[in-house]
């Protein structure tokens, strides 16, 4: 504690901070900012992020493949034939495809989903053995159109879930940032 040391008679505790410190280290911090923001945001302007095709993982094939999308602004469908689908849109019908290709409704999606994995436990030697061994668990990847609404994809999950697959995951794909 400091003292003060006047020609008054009584000593009594100096109570000033020395706020200089505070000062030179606050003008220390601001120049730093000052020079690494720009080169920040120069650097991050300039990154180029690699664009890959999104192939089917290899490793698991009982992993369960679900695409959710909607109808256009025509009522017509995504397919694999030109039918002029000119894109989801959020107004319209829920559209749900098995493996990317075999359209289903929702009680579909529950029987096909209940019984791939049934058959999964099946092959595994039943229900014990899948327990002791959580790798042989198949998962759900959802890809989900951006336009799809959340409606649709959560009534996905809802279905695969109650088929009594525990691990639901999402995919996306990687946009091309030169366009």
């Amino acid at each position: 504690m400091a003292i003060s040391a006047g020609g008054g008679g009584a000593e009594t505790p100096l109570s000033e901070i020395n706020t200089t410190p505070l000062v030179d280290v606050m003008l220390v911090l601001l120049i730093i900012f000052l020079i690494a923001v720009p080169v920040a945001i120069q650097t991050i302007e300039n990154l180029r992020l690699p664009v890959f095709e999104s192939l089917e993982s290899k490793d698991k094939v009982e992993n369960l493949l679900i695409t959710v999308s909607t109808t256009d602004a025509a009522g017509k469908t995504a397919g694999t034939t030109r039918s002029g689908f000119e894109g989801a849109i959020r107004e319209g019908e829920c559209r749900v495809y098995i493996n990317n290709i075999t359209p289903v409704s929702s009680t579909e999606l529950y029987d096909q989903a209940f019984k791939r994995l049934d058959d999964i436990v099946k092959r595994a030697g039943g229900a014990d053995a899948i327990r002791e061994d959580p790798d042989l668990i198949p998962q759900v990847h959802i890809r989900g159109d951006v336009n799809a609404p959340w409606r649709c994809v959560a009534g996905a999950i809802y279905n695969v879930q109650a088929a009594g697959y525990p691990t639901v995951g999402f995919i996306s794909n990687p946009v091309d940032p030169n366009g």
